[in-house]
């Protein structure tokens, strides 16, 4: 039956995509999904309120991603770090995902960070300071941490100095090698200049010589700058034993499927709405058919690049919205009351492309829902 969307009329699909069941583990890549946060919908909150998490749906999803053979990247920017979820929040998703994955055997890695300090300025020492804290408590809990951009260290450092002392600082004290995360600022504009210079080569000298100092600290290294070119330079100049986690949501089926000369793990918030096809094209590469992967994975680039358009750090509205539809939980409510971040002819497009891909396990629940979205937020046309 037609749905009619802000863009016009569409035929929604019957039948979801048909996807071999979740086999052996994943072989020839290491992929992490960056998971998103269920909220409470029937939390008395404020936007300014301290995040209201539903933990049963919250830990279910991550739950479903293991199942499928993915490593969960937990209280990353999808989980609205810094953008609804402080770090209180962010410490017991922590604590909770961690004991979860070693519950059920499941990979897991977590954002460490500095989100406790107070507003306003802050010293380098209360920086490193924060971090340790914040490091403490994921290595405690067992997951391996990922030293993710600080909004304070990019407000405090004068220059590439300061972010080498840094993070010699912090690796230096890390039992476990980290995974070191560049966040561009059209994820974050409070990250404009990070590694102590506006010029990315310049920029990306620093990131490398943190690297090079510290290579047996540095698992690898998560690129979040939507630039592919950067991405492939960058990898091909790490230490050996160093692994790139491709972040980039526009170009990630040619960097996961690599060249002669390397290629991407990934770390990825499009991993999250993904999940079962991300798995599957991955098997599919494990075999040796990159032609295979890249046909699966090829055409979910234009629901990424629509999820992640500009302003790009809004785009972990569009995955609440596709857990939503495809019943990974009962509403449309996010911390921080972020679900008023993009259109409704955004997530009418968002639903389009997703249920082309055949990404709903029940289309027809998705498609309720969205016609109950555009009753209650669109009227009836």
């Amino acid at each position: 039956m037609t749905i009619h969307l802000p863009q016009g009329p569409y035929e929604p699909r019957a039948t979801p995509l048909d996807l071999a069941p979740a086999g052996s583990p994943l072989a020839s890549r290491t992929v992490f999904s960056a998971a998103h946060v269920v909220a409470d919908p029937y939390a008395d909150v404020s936007p300014d309120s301290p995040a209201a998490v539903d933990w049963d749906a919250t830990l279910a999803f991550r739950r479903h991603l293991w199942s499928h053979g993915l490593g969960v990247a937990e209280a990353m920017d999808t989980a609205q770090r810094g953008m609804g979820l402080d770090w209180a929040g962010a410490e017991e998703l922590i604590r909770r995902s961690a004991a979860e994955a070693r519950a059920v055997g499941g990979r897991i890695a977590c954002g460490v960070g500095t989100d406790q300090l107070p507003p306003g300025p802050a010293t380098l020492a209360e920086v490193r300071s924060a971090y340790e804290e914040q490091l403490a408590v994921v290595e405690e809990s067992g997951a391996q941490a990922i030293l993710m951009a600080s909004r304070a260290l990019a407000a405090a450092a004068k220059g590439p100095q300061d972010y080498l002392d840094t993070y010699a600082h912090l690796l230096r004290q890390a039992t476990e090698p980290v995974v070191l995360h560049w966040l561009g600022p059209m994820f974050d504009p409070a990250l404009e200049g990070y590694w102590g210079s506006t010029d990315l080569d310049l920029a990306t000298d620093t990131f490398l010589q943190v690297i090079a100092e510290h290579p047996d600290k540095v698992d690898g290294i998560k690129m979040s700058l939507l630039d592919a070119d950067r991405e492939i330079d960058v990898r091909r100049r790490l230490p050996g034993g160093v692994r790139c986690y491709t972040g980039d949501d526009f170009n990630y089926p040619e960097l996961i499927a690599g060249d002669d000369r390397g290629f991407s793990h990934a770390l990825l918030g499009i991993f999250d709405p993904l999940g079962p096809l991300a798995a599957h094209a991955v098997r599919v590469l494990d075999t040796g058919d990159t032609k295979g992967f890249r046909e699966l994975l090829d055409p979910t680039v234009e629901l990424s690049r629509h999820l992640f358009q500009a302003p790009t750090r809004f785009y972990k509205t569009g995955v609440v919205f596709l857990a939503w539809l495809a019943g990974h939980q009962d509403h449309f409510t996010m911390v921080g009351g972020l679900q008023s971040a993009r259109s409704l002819p955004h997530l009418a497009k968002a639903y389009q492309l997703a249920d082309g891909l055949g990404l709903f396990p029940d289309p027809e629940l998705a498609e309720s829902r969205m016609r109950a979205l555009l009753t209650v937020n669109g009227g009836t046309r």
